[in-house]
């Protein structure tokens, strides 16, 4: 059933990277779109992507590689999106062909600054693609244990459940075990506010709070996020699940985390802008803490810990005293 879709990935970093790895075990062959003509060639040249995990070679004979945005979608039936939150709007601005026949899957863990929307609402409103065709790609599942195949797991989000099911069947490898559910706003959400408790984690790492404290900002996070997840998607959910805790907990004490890291280079004094420029990556959090901050300001969910990295990130406010203020209301 798998060789009949026809998916592209939209997005050249190491998620974009790591799923195609994951897809070329099911399919014969991949669309893969990547804004820089000189990254494909490269790509071609180096039989790997010549800028992310760069330990994953690629039989290129099985990709069809385009810096086209419109050819890529014309030549497929299932989008997926994997490029930083903060770019999907610039991509998507050369897109002239329609979508919403499309079946859209998002593997963006962000928000889409400044319209503050996530990107199913996005995909949805914006672009006209109907819910049912739309899926989110979540869990605890770096792209760097991916090229390593060390045994994953990653859940597939629709309201669609046989669309969910179907597209868990792609994901699904030797190293990758999949599971479906069809709490798509809960997972998205989830997925952009585990960044923030990831940079949370990284501030308290750099001021030197060890383990005990760690475990405990952990606790009062998932709290948070159900909480948040309650108050915009009021359904049942079991907040315990790999794909909400389990993602929660890899971001924020792995080393593979660019999160964790950004937030401890801000715990030891760096500032935000020098934090980013030595880091090179994209820290998904710094964008979702302000998304979520002010979508907050209508559901007025009790949130401290990201009420506190706004004050670090946007407000300049000492991570030393805001820290120690937070210790104060956890429980």
């Amino acid at each position: 059933m798998a060789e009949r879709h026809r998916i592209a990935i939209l997005g050249g970093g190491s998620w974009a990277t790591a799923i195609a790895k994951i897809l070329l075990n099911n399919v014969n062959e991949i669309n893969w779109y990547m804004r820089r003509q000189e990254q494909i060639d490269e790509f071609i040249r180096l039989s790997k992507n010549p800028s992310y995990l760069t330990g994953v070679k690629f039989d290129t004979d099985h990709i069809r590689f385009t810096n086209n945005i419109n050819h890529v979608v014309a030549t497929s039936d299932i989008l997926i999106f994997a490029t930083p939150s903060p770019f999907l709007k610039y991509h998507l601005r050369r897109l002239n062909r329609k979508i919403h026949k499309k079946v859209i899957v998002s593997a963006i863990k962000g928000i889409v600054p400044d319209d503050n929307m996530i990107v199913t609402d996005f995909f949805e409103q914006v672009y006209k693609v109907p819910k049912e065709n739309i899926a989110v790609l979540a869990g605890p599942c770096h792209a760097e244990e991916v090229a390593l195949e060390r045994l994953s797991y990653l859940t597939l989000a629709s309201t669609s459940r046989d669309r969910a099911k179907m597209l868990a069947q792609l994901f699904a490898t030797s190293f990758v075990k999949t599971s479906v559910s069809e709490d798509i706003i809960g997972m998205e959400y989830s997925s952009i506010m585990k960044n923030i408790y990831s940079i949370a984690a990284g501030i308290c790492h750099g001021l030197k709070y060890g383990d005990n404290f760690q475990s405990v900002l952990m606790s009062n996070a998932i709290q948070e996020i159900n909480r948040f997840c309650n108050a915009t998607s009021p359904l049942h959910r079991d907040i315990s699940q790999s794909a909400y805790l389990g993602d929660l907990l890899v971001t924020a004490y792995s080393k593979f985390s660019r999160n964790r890291l950004f937030g401890s280079m801000i715990g030891k004094g760096y500032s935000v802008k020098t934090a980013q420029i030595e880091m090179e990556m994209i820290a998904e959090g710094y964008y979702a803490t302000k998304c979520i901050y002010e979508i907050n300001q209508k559901y007025k969910v009790d949130m401290p810990i990201v009420n506190t990295v706004y004050e670090i990130l946007y407000n300049r406010a000492s991570p030393l005293l805001k820290i120690r203020e937070l210790t104060d209301r956890l429980k």
